[in-house]
């Protein structure tokens, strides 16, 4: 029995190392789903951020190149589950969405979201030269 206990501790201890390691080294993510966007927003469903910073929804298409931002909001570093965005456009059914984290960076004022397409300012993450973002589909 204590060579159970022992072994089982053991195994509990080293999950723990493993999840604080990969929550503290970047296991940065954005999670969603394909939705329903006419009342206006959109949902990320899990976002995992280093620091605090932003959800952005882009238009984009099978390019899967990030377009115009229609909305976007704040994130909490760490995780952040059902994040949703008031979107600033009217998004019609099949349309892609491009949801992305970005930072609170470069900026000249925090908590309020600075970002243009291609500017500096509250702009994308990277991990590896990689967007952190997921493509979804309007429904």
């Amino acid at each position: 029995m204590t060579k159970t206990l022992t072994a089982s501790a053991l195994f509990a201890a080293g999950l723990l190392a493993t999840q604080a390691f990969a929550a503290s080294h970047g296991a940065m993510a954005v999670m969603g789903e394909d939705q329903d966007v006419s009342g206006g927003t959109v949902t990320a469903t899990s976002i995992m951020a280093a620091a605090n910073g932003w959800l952005v929804v882009h238009r984009t298409d099978s390019d899967m190149k990030p377009g115009p931002v229609v909305g976007y909001a704040p994130l909490k570093a760490g995780e952040n589950t059902d994040v949703t965005a008031i979107l600033t456009e009217q998004v019609n059914s099949g349309e892609m969405l491009m949801l992305m984290l970005h930072g609170e960076e470069g900026g000249t004022k925090t908590g309020i979201f600075e970002y243009t397409l291609g500017a500096k300012e509250d702009g994308p993450v990277r991990v590896d030269g990689k967007l952190v973002m997921t493509v979804i589909s309007a429904q």
